[in-house]
């Protein structure tokens, strides 16, 4: 005795608008999922995305000079010092207004470094009392 299911699927001949359709449908679930799940993004997201980490990146580089500009100086521990005893939101002031922030060549910060170069600098300890700027500090990179 023959399945007539199975039968019924050898004998079925689907008609060109039952063809395009499920290739319609194909191709939208495709897209949904890939675009939901698959990780796929628009042109424009990506951009975004490429200038955001831009953005991050140039600022933990600024902050990375600004933490070994600061350090260098030669009253880096008193100026540590005054930096700890700042409020934890006017630190990145702090960090501005001494010029530690600003690249040479630039007349503004790099967004967002002096907030970083802040942090860093208030995990730091204070360096020894006879330390000199030639001698290597201790700096935390992120």
């Amino acid at each position: 005795m023959a399945n007539p299911y199975a039968e019924r699927w050898r004998n079925y001949r689907p008609s060109k608008a039952a063809w395009f359709w499920s290739c319609v449908a194909a191709v939208v679930l495709t897209m949904i999922i890939g675009f939901s799940w698959g990780g796929w993004v628009t042109g424009g997201t990506a951009r975004d995305m490429a200038d955001t980490a831009a953005e991050e990146a140039r600022a933990q580089l600024a902050a990375t000079v600004c933490v070994d500009r600061f350090m260098d100086a030669a009253d880096a521990r008193t100026q540590l010092a005054a930096l700890k005893e700042t409020s934890s939101w006017e630190r990145d002031s702090f960090i501005e207004e001494g010029g530690w922030a600003t690249l040479p060549g630039m007349d503004e910060p790099v967004e967002a470094s002096a907030d970083l170069c802040a942090e860093r600098l208030a995990e730091m300890q204070l360096p020894p009392s006879g330390a000199t700027a030639d001698a290597p500090q201790p700096t935390t990179v992120q």
